[in-house]
């Protein structure tokens, strides 16, 4: 079996190399970046199966890289490295579609159990790339993130909006609430974590399959109890002949 392979783009060689060593031993293949240069070339060109990403670098921003990443590459699990604690911080990461955050300074054992978490969290590859059809609204490649409406425009979903398609398609016509959502596609805990993360992820999801969130036919917000991915989506009625 091929050992997954991390990215890890880290400014301090201490860290760095800490970090390198405690995946080495847990049997990852690692790739590895001092700055944002070298860091964006491998980010966007190797081949890797998740990115320990630091936000500040010497020669740009990480958050940047994470940009590149998400319109390249937008399945690719990301975790940022961040010595920023605050709250604003961590959302910026996940507005721009990281999958998880480590605040320095961290253990290894936690940073190895979260590497571990959002790799059990990644989607396995479809057996085919044959898009699926979304009636009423176009076809989405699960394998690709890419998704075709039905006038031929294409756009494409990160892998943290494909999970949470995938998960509302597989509890269609029941409501999911929020919290279950954090637990089950984050893989975090809703204690004291604002659920506005999963709200500003539907509302992207809508805005890119082209489901008006003022009038909502395929992802239906239930009052009170959360989302509703819709098996059924009501088609206009056609005049009279």
């Amino acid at each position: 079996m091929t050992k997954p392979t991390i990215l890890t783009i880290e400014d301090d060689p201490a860290i760095r190399r800490g970090v390198v060593d405690a995946l080495k031993f847990s049997g990852y293949h690692v790739l590895q970046a001092g700055n944002a240069l070298d860091g964006r070339e491998l980010a966007l060109n190797e081949s890797y199966d998740l990115l320990l990403l630091d936000i500040v670098l010497p020669d740009g921003s990480g958050l940047d890289i994470l940009n590149d990443v998400r319109e390249r590459r937008p399945t690719k699990p990301v975790i940022l490295l961040t010595a920023r604690g605050s709250e604003s911080d961590r959302v910026a990461g996940l507005r721009y579609g990281a999958d998880d955050y480590v605040v320095k300074p961290f253990s290894m054992q936690e940073l190895l159990a979260r590497v571990s978490a959002v790799m059990r969290r990644v989607p396995p590859e479809p057996e085919s790339n044959t898009p699926r059809l979304i009636e009423g609204f176009g076809t989405l490649n699960l394998a690709t993130g890419e998704f075709v409406n039905e006038a031929g425009a294409k756009t494409e979903f990160s892998m943290r909006e494909l999970q949470v398609i995938e998960y509302l398609m597989s509890h269609a016509d029941r409501p999911v609430t929020r919290d279950e959502l954090l637990r089950s596609v984050w893989g975090i805990e809703t204690r004291g974590v604002t659920t506005r993360t999963v709200d500003m992820h539907m509302a992207r999801i809508r805005e890119k399959l082209g489901d008006d969130s003022a009038n909502s036919q395929l992802i239906v917000t239930v009052r009170g109890r959360g989302y509703m991915w819709r098996l059924a989506v009501a088609q206009p009625e056609s005049g009279p002949s």
